[in-house]
């Protein structure tokens, strides 16, 4: 089992900007000293639901401030990028790490975002797949070329090239973040694991496994590729000597959160859009991540293991929003926890 961390740089009422990418940053360097696997980093435009613009400039700072972690994107939006520059970002942070990079991408949604960076709505309700079509090609191939709806241009040779590193793999890993039956076939048809959110349980997460593996298999991927697919489960984690107090830290902090961050979000075309309770939100990820005593923790992870099949966690650890909470969290997760996982 492969735990890490889930880094969203979320400013909490009353904090600023800054003092939440500190958090963010400080986090991760203690996830490295705490021993967990990996620190993923989230991405957000114009809202204080997350201040990290960029998961992939901030995955290099912390690629250069670390030396085993693995740092990865959860998500680089695809919608508001040209798919060969994210592409020329993540070989260059897979050649300079030594393979120590995973770039995860996603659709985003219908945001001002794609008014801001001129992608259009479009982008984003059909131009995934050939977003994400191109940027596989270019982490692995030598040359590439464009025919597409939105993006044509010659062929150009890939610089630099992330098959060349000195690592086990071809080039960075891709992870697709999924929240629908259409985006799970299209990472099934890639071979491409997923990114499941915190806001599904472990019931919605099995199916979408299992609907994965029939899409994989159904486009001729090999059963070794099928069993071996490293889907990644994020969720919450806080720690404390009582469940009722963990839940308590959580629901204190989180629905503040919640309520200014998610009220920010814009829609480019003025659809309406539903927003969640942010009190009703918060107990609900309480009951279904490791939140509350070690024991609690470990007995939740595990049962997600068994129940899903996936072995990979993302963990928010910040949802105290407190800087020293949050760093005791994450050490009591590498000391307290990873333990009892074996």
């Amino acid at each position: 089992m492969r735990v890490g961390s889930f880094v969203l740089a979320a400013q909490f009422p009353g904090q600023g900007q800054g003092e939440a990418l500190h958090r963010a940053v400080r986090s991760a360097e203690v996830a490295e000293e705490a021993g967990l696997e990996s620190v993923w980093l989230a991405e957000h435009h114009f809202v204080p639901y997350g201040t990290c613009p960029s998961a992939v400039t901030l995955a290099a700072l912390l690629l250069g401030r670390t030396r085993r972690i693995r740092v990865g994107t959860a998500v680089s939006v695809l919608s508001t990028a040209h798919p060969v520059a994210l592409g020329e970002q993540a070989a260059l942070l897979h050649l300079t790490s030594g393979g120590r990079f995973s770039l995860g991408v996603g659709r985003g949604g219908p945001w001002v975002d794609l008014e801001v960076f001129g992608s259009g709505l479009a982008a984003y309700e059909s131009g995934f797949p050939e977003s994400l079509d191109l940027l596989v090609r270019w982490l692995r191939e030598a040359r590439v070329g464009a025919d597409g709806e939105r993006f044509r241009f010659r062929e150009v040779p890939v610089v630099p090239r992330p098959s060349e590193a000195l690592t086990d793999t071809a080039g960075p890993e891709v992870v697709v973040a999924c929240t629908s039956p259409a985006s799970v076939r299209l990472a099934a048809e890639r071979g491409l694991p997923m990114l499941l959110g915190m806001h599904v349980g472990d019931e919605e997460k099995a199916e979408m496994v299992a609907l994965w593996r029939q899409h994989a298999r159904a486009a001729g991927r090999s059963a070794d590729e099928i069993r071996g697919a490293a889907h990644v489960s994020a969720g919450v984690c806080q720690i404390a000597d009582r469940r009722t107090d963990a839940v308590e830290t959580l629901v204190k902090a989180m629905p503040g959160w919640l309520r200014q961050g998610l009220d920010a979000h814009v829609t480019v075309d003025g659809r309406s859009r539903r927003m969640r309770d942010p009190v009703a939100y918060t107990e609900l990820l309480c009951g279904l991540h490791p939140v509350g005593t070690p024991e609690v923790c470990a007995d939740r992870l595990a049962a997600t293991c068994e129940r899903t099949g996936i072995s990979r966690f993302a963990l928010l650890v910040e949802g105290s929003g407190d800087l020293a909470a949050t760093e005791e969290n994450v050490r009591r997760l590498g000391a307290e926890v990873l333990p009892r996982l074996g």
